[in-house]
């Protein structure tokens, strides 16, 4: 699924949340931002909030748009994991944002007991760590 948002003065956040009932896996990734028509030459901070492996909210600046000299940051499908939130840190816009959204249905739920056990013939399969040479 596509996603696409505007950020501007009036409208400065967008949240992207999904059903906490979902039992699918779901991944958002950001593959560019932009100054749209009508921006001003002013820095354009976009900064993501998202929660942290400790579930505490963060927020990161991913895009400083300027027209005369950054107009488009193309950000590589930057993954992010649902919900997050983007927000216009400071100038006024308008910043376009587009990705896309990924669901991965889960058909059975015994599958993660089964990929995280490994026996003792497959640890035993795996090479040893060997330190790094200088």
């Amino acid at each position: 699924l596509l996603l696409g948002c505007e950020l501007t003065a009036s409208t400065k956040s967008y949240t992207f949340q999904v059903d906490e009932e979902d039992n699918s896996d779901h991944i958002l990734a950001l593959s560019m931002v932009c100054l749209t028509d009508g921006a001003k030459d002013e820095c354009n901070v976009v900064e993501v909030i998202g929660r942290n492996h400790e579930n505490q909210e963060i927020a990161v600046p991913v895009a400083n748009l300027k027209l005369s000299c950054q107009p488009l940051l193309s950000l590589d499908n930057f993954k992010l994991q649902p919900p997050v939130t983007f927000r216009l840190a400071a100038g006024s816009g308008p910043v376009h944002l587009a990705g896309w959204h990924r669901i991965m249905h889960r058909e059975d739920a015994s599958f993660e007991e089964d990929d995280d056990d490994l026996s003792e013939e497959d640890e035993e399969d795996l090479p040893p760590i060997m330190p790094a040479k200088k």
